[in-house]
């Protein structure tokens, strides 16, 4: 099944400058896929356009099936997304860790017993229970990267959309991502400069460049 499906996908930044060109991108059920670029090469705006965050001026965007043109059409699919953003001091606002770890999920309805289990073990997963009481603000950021995204798994998505998850965290914190994703069944999306990464998730590597994205060998 396609979860993602980008037809001649067309998006140009104010002042008519280009970033895609019928861009053409399918993302199945299960699917391991790494992308990796130029600074500025776009695949930030990529994740944008697929969760509805940006709008493109050609082509259509698929979620699960259905065409997506505009807020109402995307609200349904984000919910089965989760996505981490590339600065996770735009993701932690909460003022403990667990407030934040548990926001997604009370939002979006799950009963509160699940989400303090789900808090719990996430926690534990990560290697950030002692963090549990702990003021968001005074975190480092590799602990506020593991805190954003045990608040996307708590949301129990369908896809993991991450946006340079290992960026400016020690082999520590990587460590730690690596093997939660590689013992839990998610598809992955991942932009990412660091193809070590990206291996031992045994990703398939595409290369986004001049608004083309396609299969990259080495």
């Amino acid at each position: 099944m396609e979860l993602i499906k980008l037809d001649n996908l067309c998006y140009r930044y104010p002042g008519d400058i280009e970033v895609f060109d019928r861009l053409n991108f399918s993302f199945k059920k299960g699917a391991r896929i790494g992308i990796i670029g130029a600074n500025g090469s776009g695949k930030t705006t990529l994740f944008s356009l697929i969760l509805g965050l940006a709008y493109p001026q050609g082509g259509s965007v698929s979620l699960f099936g259905d065409k997506c043109f505009e807020e109402k059409d995307f609200v349904l699919a984000r919910r089965k997304m989760g996505y981490l953003f590339q600065d996770p001091d735009d993701q932690v606002f909460c003022p403990s860790v667990e407030e934040d770890i548990a926001f997604g999920p009370l939002n979006l309805g799950f009963p509160v017993e699940h989400v303090q289990q789900t808090v719990k073990r996430l926690s534990e997963e990560l290697g950030i229970s002692s963090l549990q009481k702990r003021i968001t603000t005074k975190l480092s950021w590799g602990q506020k990267r593991l805190v954003s995204l045990a608040g996307v798994l708590a949301m129990d998505p369908e896809v993991l959309i991450l946006d340079e998850p290992t960026a400016s965290i020690d082999d520590n914190v990587i460590k730690k991502i690596t093997g939660y994703l590689n013992n839990a069944d998610y598809s992955l999306l991942i932009a990412s400069h660091d193809r070590q990464f990206l291996k031992a998730l045994d990703a398939d590597i595409y290369l986004l460049k001049e608004g083309k994205l396609m299969e990259h060998k080495g």
